[in-house]
């Protein structure tokens, strides 16, 4: 295995892609989990499938796009879904929780339009929804890693204003956090790492590596850093060892981090279970 990663590019590529998802989707994830929005990735996952579909057709359309990388498109429409979100929750102000199935039934049907169009599914898309090792390329890598270096920045220097928004957005408001421009950070930033995070873990599990290492750290963390640290941890794991495991046992990435993010849900349920039993 260490002999073939030195060999080959494209899991040179993968792993070193799959570390920096590992790290942002969970810790993006903690806050996206804190105030309850864990269904605004999935709408944004559909949204991203569109932009995706959208590009592969264009590409077998229109001739001088050949060879567009679909991400770029992806990213495109994952970053207007995220903006039409929160317009509609200044819409819909007392029922803003309606925007996210308005954007995910909006983006499944673009998505299912231009798939007919496309004349279906192929090999690349397939490849989109649930990831491909070998799909990843360096062009890939590089975003990925641009991305990662965006979201660092944007929880270092707002990381008080999130905290705040997070569990009271009445008092952020109060002390001068500016919630509307924050909200549009915040959203923009998940967008991007949605799209980025396609290619390891495919479009239509990507948010479950943002939502299930941080329901398995809130069982055993005890403040909300040490939730952060769990969550990244539990996220390293799953993307590592479910790569190994992809890549050895010839299955879908994708499909294998999500399973294992599973399994350490299920051991820190019972883990959690098992420390308060004696209290008890």
């Amino acid at each position: 295995m260490i002999s073939q990663f030195f060999e080959y590019e494209f899991l040179q590529n993968a792993f070193f892609s799959g570390i920096l998802i590992g790290l942002i989707a969970p810790l993006l994830g903690v806050f996206i989990v804190v105030r309850r929005l864990s269904l605004i990735a999935d709408a944004l996952s559909h949204v991203t499938l569109a932009g995706i579909a959208a590009s592969l057709l264009l590409e077998k359309k229109v001739a001088m796009l050949t060879g567009l990388n679909p991400i770029y498109m992806g990213m495109a429409f994952s970053v207007g879904g995220s903006f039409f979100i929160e317009k509609l929750r200044s819409v819909y102000k007392h029922y803003q929780e309606l925007a996210i199935p308005i954007i995910l039934s909006g983006g499944i049907g673009i998505g299912v339009i231009f798939i007919s169009l496309a004349d279906g599914f192929n090999t690349d898309l397939f490849s989109y929804l649930f990831g491909s090792v070998s799909a990843v390329t360096r062009t890939d890598l590089w975003i990925v890693a641009g991305v990662s270096v965006f979201v660092l920045l944007v929880i270092y220097f707002l990381f008080k204003e999130l905290f705040l928004l997070s569990f009271d957005e009445e008092h952020a408001q109060a002390s001068g956090v500016k919630a509307k421009w924050l909200h549009f950070v915040f959203i923009f930033t998940v967008a991007l790492v949605i799209a980025a995070s396609m290619r390891i873990v495919g479009i239509l599990l990507v948010s479950s590596l943002m939502t299930l290492p941080v329901a398995a750290s809130i069982r055993i963390a005890k403040g909300f850093k040490q939730a952060i640290f769990f969550s990244v941890l539990f996220g390293e794991a799953s993307v590592i060892i479910g790569l190994f495991l992809a890549l050895q046992l010839d299955l879908a990435p994708g499909g294998t981090i999500v399973v294992l993010s599973v399994l350490i849900l299920a051991a820190s349920i019972f883990w959690s279970k098992f420390k308060r039993s004696p209290a008890q």
